[in-house]
C-alpha cells in the first residue's frame, strides 16, 4: 500500500519524520512571523489556496526569486509529487504527476495555463519564463476544470504586468561550461490608458560532455534567446485588453543518448572471445546496469536541435454588476526539427554501404580503440562474418535521422463568471482549438556528409532516404463547460464542475509511393540480406497492403469530465476537504505505417505479439482524493496533506522501436492502471530570517492490464518515481546599510523509476535471430536508482540590487536523466542527469 519500512530510506524516513513532526512545532515557535496568505486561480475564480478543495503547490514570486527559478526544471524539484524528463529535444519534456506522465509524440497530460490562457502546444511548456510572478500546480485529474489532457492536473504560471510606472529589470548570470544568461525587462505607462513591458533574454551553456570522436564537439550545448512584448489597454472603467507575443529560438543539441546492452546469455557465451580481444571484463557491456554505465559519447554526427516558436494572444475582461467576462485567442506556431546518428548499426542495416565499410576499416586499421558503449567489433573477420556496430558510432553504419515536429494552433474561449464574494459561485463557457501538426521521421545513409536537413532524400542525392514516417495530423476540439460553488452553511461550501469535450482526428500519410521512390536495403529476411526495391515505408509495401497505398483516416474522440468538491472548515485550523473527478486524454494516429513495420520486423520473424496499432485509444481516468490544510501557531506554520487514489483506463505510454528499420516512435495503450499515494508539506516561518519548507510524495502502482504486453502485468506505472521529497531552508538577514544576507539551500531526494512497463521481465529480441539462444534480454536492471541533488545559493542584497553565487547539484550526484527500454532492440538508450555547476548571478532593478 502506502508506505512501508523496506521501501524507505534513512533520508526519506527523516524527511517523513520531519513532516510528522509539525504537530509539535506549534509547542515550540515563538516568532511573531506568520506566514502571507496565497492567492491562486486554480479553480479560475480568485481565492485563497486554503479554500481550493484541493492539492494545490504554489510558488510565489520572493520563491521564485529566491530560487532562481527561470525554466521548467529549475522549479519541479521544489515540489513533490512532480516529477520531470527533459532528454531528447527541447520540444520533448515529460511531466509526470501523481503516476500520469506524459507521452511523446501524443500529447501533453497537464493543463498549461500562462496569464488565464491555455497553451495547447507541449512545446511551450519548456521555454524560459524569466517574467513569473507565480506558479500553481493543482494535481490529480482536473478534466471539468481544464478540459482536455488535463488528466494528471493543471500548471498555471501568471507572468508580471505591465507597470503604471517606469521600471527596469537587468540580469547577468556567469558560470561554469561556458555557461551565461541575460535578461533585460523594461515597462512603463503609454499614455493616459495603456501600459507595456518589454523583456528579452538570452542563455547559452557548452553543456556538460564533450565528443571523444570529435574532440572539439560539446554533445549537449544549448543557446537560445526569446522576445515577449505586452501591452495591457484600459478600455474603460471595467473593461481590460491584454495583448501579448512572443517569439523565440533555439539552436541546441539533442539524442544526448548511449546504448547500453542487456542481454546476460550473450554476454556470458561470447566473453572468451571478446575479453581477450577487447581486455578483462569487455563482454560485460553486453550486459550491463544502466546506473552503473559510463556515458561515452563519440558519433561522427554533430547533432542539431532548431525550433522556431512564435506565439500570439488577446485577452479581453470585463467586469459588469453580475460577475465578469473573459474571452481570449491565442495563435501558436512552433517550428521544432532535430537530426543525430542513426541507430541501425546493430543489426547491420548499412554494413553494405562503401561508407560504412570505409569507416569501420579506417578505424579499425589505425588500431584506434573505441570503448564502449558505442560497441564496435571488428570488421577484418575475426569475429563472424560481420561487424556489431551499436548506435551512435563514429562510423556511418548507424545512418543518419531527421526528425520534424511541426505544429500550428488557433485556439478561442470564451467564458462568464459570477464574482466570487458571492454565496453561489458560478462560471460557464465554450472553448475552440484546431491543431495542424507535421511529424515525420527519416532515416537516411550516412555518406560522411552530415544531415541532409529534409524529410524525402532521392536515391541520388546526399544521405537518400532509406526509411520514413512522415504524415499531417489535423485536430478540432469543442467543449462546453461549467462550475457551480455554493456555501452550504456557514463552514461548508459545496461544488460542481462538468465539462464536454469532442474532437475530431484526421491523418494524412505524405510518404511517397514506390515506384518511384523505393529504397536500397529495406527488405529484411531471416537470412540477414538486404535485398532492395521495398517501399520507404512497410505500411505501404503491396505483400502487407495490397492497395499500395496509405489511405487518410479519421477518428472521434469525446467524453463528459464532471468532478464534485467538498470543504469543511472544522475549525480556525483546520480544514478538511475530498474530491472526485474524471480525467480525459483524447485518441490519435501514430505515424501510419507503425503496425506494418511491428508485424514485419518483431512479430513475424520472432514469434512475437506485440500490438502496436497506427490509432491509439483515449486514456480516461477516475481519481479520489481527501485531505487536509492546516494554520497554526497564529499563522506561522502550515501542514497540509492528502491521500489520493487513481484509476487509469487506456493509459498512453511512448514505445521507442529500434530494429533493421531504424527506430520508430509509437504511442501505445496500458489497458488499466491503479494509483494510490500520501503526500504531505509542510511551511514554517521558524524565525524572522529563516523559512523552512518541505514535501514527500509516496507513491504505489500496479498495471493491471495490458494487452500490448500482457507480461508486464503486475509491474508500476512507468516513469514514476516511488516516492520524492524535498526540503528548503531559506535565510534573509539584515546586516545594515539596508542591505540583507540572503541564502537558500534546496535538497532533492527522487526514488527508484521504471521508464518502461518492462521491468523484471524477459524478452526475445532481434539478436536471436543472429545468434540463436543468445539473444533473450533481462530488463531488471533498467530501473533507475534513487538518487538526491542539493543546490545551494548565497548572496547579498539591497531593494535595486543583488549578488549570488549559486551551486546546482553541489555534491555531483551522478544519476539518470532518463532510461529509454527498446525491448525488442536487446538494450536501453540512457541521458546522464546534470552535473555540479558553480556561477555567479547579478541584478539589477529600477
Amino acid at each position: 500500500m502506502f508506505y512501508s519500512p523496506s521501501r524507505c530510506t534513512s533520508w526519506l524516513c527523516a524527511g517523513f519524520l520531519i513532516l510528522t513532526a509539525a504537530w509539535a512545532i506549534p509547542a515550540i515557535a515563538q516568532d511573531d512571523e506568520v506566514i502571507e496568505e496565497v492567492i491562486v486561480r486554480a479553480r479560475h475564480f480568485s481565492e485563497a489556496v486554503t479554500d481550493v478543495p484541493a492539492t494545490v503547490s504554489v510558488l510565489t514570486a520572493e520563491q521564485i526569486q529566491r530560487a532562481g527559478i527561470r525554466r521548467t526544471a529549475d522549479w519541479i524539484r521544489l515540489i513533490p509529487g512532480i516529477s520531470i524528463v527533459d532528454a531528447a529535444e527541447v520540444a520533448d519534456t515529460q511531466i509526470n504527476i501523481r503516476g500520469i506522465n506524459s507521452s511523446r509524440d501524443a500529447e501533453n497530460s497537464i493543463a498549461f495555463i500562462v496569464d488565464g490562457i491555455l497553451m495547447s502546444n507541449t512545446a511551450a511548456f519548456n521555454r524560459e519564463y524569466s517574467n513569473a510572478q507565480q506558479i500553481e500546480v493543482l494535481k490529480g485529474p482536473q478534466g471539468a476544470l481544464y478540459g482536455r489532457n488535463a488528466s494528471a492536473g493543471a500548471i498555471i504560471v501568471t507572468t508580471e504586468q505591465p507597470r503604471e510606472q517606469f521600471g527596469a529589470d537587468l540580469r547577468a548570470t556567469v558560470a561554469e561550461d561556458s555557461t551565461y544568461q541575460a535578461k533585460a525587462m523594461i515597462t512603463g505607462p503609454m499614455g493616459d490608458s495603456a501600459a507595456y513591458l518589454l523583456s528579452g533574454d538570452f542563455r547559452q551553456s557548452d553543456g556538460y560532455y564533450t565528443n571523444v570522436f570529435q574532440s572539439a564537439d560539446i554533445v549537449d550545448d544549448f543557446e537560445n534567446f526569446d522576445i515577449d512584448g505586452r501591452l495591457l489597454f484600459d478600455l474603460g472603467e471595467n473593461t481590460s485588453l491584454d495583448a501579448k507575443a512572443h517569439y523565440g529560438e533555439v539552436d541546441a543539441a539533442a539524442i544526448t543518448f548511449n546504448a547500453v546492452f542487456h542481454l546476460p546469455a550473450f554476454a556470458s557465451a561470447f566473453a572468451p572471445v571478446l575479453d581477450p580481444l577487447f581486455g578483462a571484463g569487455f563482454a560485460a557491456f553486453f550486459d550491463e546496469d544502466s546506473n552503473d554505465h559510463n556515458f561515452i559519447f563519440q558519433p561522427n554526427i554533430d547533432s542539431q536541435n532548431d525550433q522556431e516558436a512564435l506565439e500570439l494572444s488577446l485577452k479581453l475582461d470585463h467586469d459588469a454588476d453580475w460577475g465578469t467576462v473573459t474571452a481570449w485567442t491565442l495563435y501558436s506556431d512552433y517550428q521544432n526539427a532535430f537530426s543525430a546518428d542513426g541507430t541501425s548499426g546493430a543489426f547491420g542495416f548499412f554494413n553494405l554501404e562503401p561508407t560504412c565499410l570505409q569507416s569501420s576499416t579506417d578505424l579499425t586499421l589505425a588500431g584506434i580503440t573505441l570503448p564502449p558503449p558505442q560497441i564496435l567489433l571488428p570488421s577484418d573477420g575475426s569475429f563472424g562474418a560481420d561487424p556489431i556496430f551499436g548506435p551512435y558510432t563514429p562510423t556511418t553504419c548507424d545512418g543518419t535521422q531527421y526528425q520534424v515536429r511541426d505544429q500550428e494552433d488557433i485556439s478561442f474561449e470564451i467564458r462568464f463568471a459570477s464574482h466570487a464574494d458571492r454565496p453561489v459561485r458560478w462560471l460557464g463557457g465554450f472553448y475552440y482549438l484546431n491543431i495542424d501538426r507535421e511529424v515525420g521521421v527519416n532515416l537516411g545513409i550516412d555518406q560522411g556528409s552530415g544531415v541532409t536537413e529534409a524529410l524525402f532524400v532521392p536515391q541520388m542525392g546526399a544521405n537518400p532516404t532509406e526509411q520514413l514516417v512522415h504524415d499531417q495530423f489535423d485536430t478540432d476540439v469543442y467543449a462546453f463547460f461549467g462550475q457551480v460553488a455554493a456555501d452550504a452553511g456557514e463552514n461548508v461550501e459545496l461544488s460542481l464542475a462538468l465539462r464536454y469535450d469532442k474532437e475530431e482526428r484526421d491523418v494524412t500519410n505524405l510518404v511517397p509511393p514506390c515506384p518511384p521512390a523505393c529504397t536500397q536495403y529495406v527488405d529484411f529476411t531471416l537470412d540477414g540480406m538486404f535485398t532492395g526495391g521495398a517501399p520507404l515505408n512497410p505500411g505501404l509495401d503491396p505483400s502487407i497492403n495490397p492497395s499500395g497505398m496509405i489511405l487518410p483516416k479519421s477518428a472521434s474522440f469525446d467524453k463528459l469530465q464532471p468532478k464534485f468538491s467538498i470543504r469543511w472548515d472544522a475549525t480556525d485550523e483546520w480544514t478538511l476537504f475530498g474530491n472526485y473527478g474524471v480525467g480525459f486524454k483524447s485518441g490519435g494516429f501514430n505515424n501510419q505505417g507503425s503496425m506494418a513495420t511491428v508485424d514485419l520486423f518483431f512479430n513475424q520473424p520472432l514469434g512475437l505479439d506485440l500490438v502496436i496499432h497506427d490509432q491509439f485509444d483515449e486514456e480516461t481516468s477516475d481519481a479520489l482524493e481527501i485531505g487536509w490544510k492546516s494554520v497554526f501557531n497564529n499563522g506561522d506554520v502550515a501542514f497540509n496533506g492528502a491521500f489520493y487514489r487513481t484509476t487509469v483506463s487506456d493509459m498512453q505510454f511512448f514505445e521507442f522501436l529500434v530494429g533493421p528499420f531504424g527506430l520508430l516512435r509509437v504511442v501505445s495503450n496500458i489497458d488499466d492502471v491503479d494509483i494510490e499515494g500520501i503526500e504531505l508539506d509542510l511551511a514554517w516561518d521558524a524565525a524572522d530570517w529563516l523559512d523552512i519548507q518541505a514535501g514527500v510524495n509516496f507513491i504505489d502502482s500496479e498495471i493491471k492490464a495490458n494487452s500490448s504486453r500482457p507480461v508486464t502485468v503486475g509491474n508500476k506505472s512507468p516513469y514514476t518515481p516511488d516516492y520524492n521529497g524535498n526540503i528548503a531552508a531559506l535565510v534573509d538577514f539584515p546586516f545594515g546599510n539596508n542591505l540583507n544576507f540572503v541564502g537558500s539551500l534546496y535538497w532533492q531526494i527522487v526514488g527508484p523509476t521504471w521508464f518502461h512497463t518492462m521491468q523484471n521481465n524477459t524478452r526475445t529480441t532481434l539478436f536471436e535471430l543472429g545468434f540463436p539462444g543468445l539473444g533473450t534480454a533481462n530488463y531488471s536492471k533498467t530501473q533507475r536508482d534513487e538518487y538526491q541533488t542539493l543546490d545551494l545559493r548565497l548572496g547579498v542584497e539591497s531593494e535595486s540590487w543583488s549578488a549570488t553565487i549559486f551551486g546546482t547539484n553541489i555534491t555531483d550526484e551522478e544519476y539518470l536523466e532518463e532510461n529509454i527500454t527498446a525491448p525488442e532492440f536487446g538494450g536501453s538508450f540512457v541521458h546522464p542527469g546534470t552535473l555540479a555547476r558553480w556561477g555567479v548571478e547579478f541584478v539589477y532593478r529600477l
